[in-house]
């Protein structure tokens, strides 16, 4: 091959490169249009509904104009909290233990019951939770809520956990065991800390998913037009106040629907923000 034909061929590679990026550059870019559109839209029906009193008042009776989504606000974070109290222990506890018995019988039917769990859909997981909780408590309640959620966020915390823990160099538990070091201690000093930045990623994709369920409250927390504090009493929450006001015939209920779903989407986009930077922070490089 002479050198015109090399310069030739190496014009070409570059030419196709290019062109391949481009082409990648488009398709991410067809990939976000989507989200920015559903975001708009949502941005400019919602807007006009935020005001201090949006936050801070409760839901007016039918026929009246006004009113907030303070009862919902205080009903998601109870039901955020006890899914967190709930799954969080349980799940990293679960994720140690699928790391340090790979080849465990009891590792594999684990991980496959969890692979099984994050598949399941959200509605069977809330006539579920209606059946071994709400049934013998005789009433709804916040707490049937949250540990409804608490179930659809093991999987998420069970495999960020796993997963994490496995980039985790063994030497270094090794390191930790010579150096004499208790085994739990090893695992709560030496190897959690080390895989932090992942635990508590999954830990916010798991709240996150779960910030915005509808499907198992409506077999559990069930809703509740006051403000209440008990975990043994319906509580409200955004995605059921935005399902109910939705598909109601009002528009000023519209306009609530509207407007609780901006604040909806805020908070689950700051928390994915929030995750990044956390993440980028506290990352530990080996």
């Amino acid at each position: 091959m002479n050198n015109f034909d090399t310069d030739k061929h190496f014009k070409f590679r570059k030419l196709k490169n290019k062109v391949f990026k481009y082409f990648l550059y488009f398709l991410s870019s067809l990939s976000i249009i989507p989200l920015i559109l559903i975001i708009v839209h949502i941005f400019k029906n919602g807007i006009s509904a935020i005001n201090i009193n949006f936050f801070t008042s409760l839901p007016k009776p039918v026929g009246e104009s006004g009113g907030g989504i303070l009862n919902a606000i205080v009903g998601t974070s109870m039901l955020v909290m006890i899914a967190s109290v709930m799954a969080i222990p349980v799940g990293i506890s679960t994720g140690v233990y699928l790391n340090e018995h790979r080849k465990n019988r009891l590792s594999y039917y684990i991980q496959l019951s969890a692979e099984v769990l994050q598949s399941i859909p959200s509605i069977v997981i809330g006539i579920v939770a209606w059946i071994w909780i709400v049934l013998p408590m005789g009433h709804f309640s916040a707490l049937s809520g949250g540990i409804a959620l608490g179930i659809m966020m093991l999987p998420t915390i069970i495999k960020s956990t796993e997963e994490t823990l496995k980039l985790i160099p063994h030497s270094l538990k090794e390191a930790s065991l010579a150096l004499g070091v208790p085994y739990y201690k090893t695992i709560l000093k030496v190897l959690l800390p080390a895989s932090l930045s992942g635990i508590i990623t999954g830990i916010l994709i798991g709240i996150a998913r779960i910030a915005g369920e509808t499907a198992p409250l409506l077999f559990t927390a069930f809703g509740n037009p006051f403000l209440n504090f008990s975990i043994n009493k319906p509580v409200a929450s955004l995605p059921l106040l935005i399902f109910n006001y939705a598909t109601s015939p009002y528009d000023d209920w519209h306009k609530i629907a509207w407007g609780a779903s901006l604040v909806l989407i805020t908070f689950i986009f700051t928390l994915n923000i929030f995750t990044r930077l956390f993440t980028k922070k506290y990352k530990v490089k080996f």
